[in-house]
């Protein structure tokens, strides 16, 4: 039986800063008593689904391996589109959402932006829809490995 988990990048920073923090969770859920008026707790409810999403994160994560250099969108590269209609370009990396990259944004490759790109090569054109139905259109001007972007 083949996984249809999706595999995630990860910066070995932000490998590193989630591991971290499922530490302090799971201390957090051993129930020391002095856990409980820190202001920094976690509610219950909260911290169980974050202890699962980090699980998943870390346990589908490929970590460090920077994509190949050569401009073609996948997770792991920062991309820079331009919004064609309004000619607005944005810098992002296209990664896991909730690892914390440092200060560069986040596009998760499964959001409609990040699902439009995947694949496309510098140059290239796509088109997606929002939640409110517009069809926006952006173009791909550069794909850089994370490592390469100074990102790293």
């Amino acid at each position: 039986m083949t996984s249809t988990t999706p595999r995630v990048w990860l910066s070995p920073q932000a490998h590193h800063r989630l591991r971290n923090e499922l530490a302090a969770l799971l201390a957090q859920s051993r129930g020391r008593p002095e856990d409980s008026d820190d202001a920094g707790a976690v509610p219950p409810g909260e911290r169980e689904a974050r202890i699962r999403q980090i699980n998943d994160l870390l346990t589908n994560a490929v970590v460090g391996e920077d994509p190949p250099d050569d401009g073609v969108a996948e997770p792991g590269m920062v991309l820079t589109v331009r919004f064609d209609d309004t000619g607005e370009t944005e810098t992002f990396l296209l990664g896991a959402r909730g690892a914390e990259h440092g200060t560069i944004e986040v596009y998760s490759p499964t959001s409609p932006l990040g699902a439009a790109l995947i694949g496309a090569r510098r140059g290239e054109q796509r088109s997606y829809r929002t939640p409110s139905r517009a069809t926006v259109r952006v173009t791909l001007l550069d794909a850089v490995p994370y490592g390469l972007a100074g990102g790293a």
